[in-house]
């Protein structure tokens, strides 16, 4: 079966987002002061080949916890589908 992945890396709520700050301030700018508190991270899709979505989901968790996420400032959360 193949499984679609999308990923969500955040930053930590503890940790400053320097981007999300400058983005924060420019809204501001813009005179869209309704917006506040941006936080910017990275969205990932990726394809898994496997033969249930047990697996799939095992392989999704193991490629962010050794690659894609760096688990001392980011977290992250996905969604798995049918492709």
């Amino acid at each position: 079966m193949r499984f679609k992945a999308s990923i969500d890396i955040m930053p930590l709520e503890a940790l400053l987002d320097p981007q999300g700050k400058a983005v924060t301030q420019s809204m501001d700018n813009l005179s869209l002061t309704e917006i506040s508190n941006v936080r910017i991270g990275k969205h990932i899709t990726l394809y898994i080949e496997t033969s249930d979505e047990d697996s799939a989901k095992k392989i999704v968790e193991e490629a962010c916890e050794k690659l894609l996420c760096n688990q001392i400032m980011e977290s992250f959360t996905f969604i798995l589908s049918e492709a």
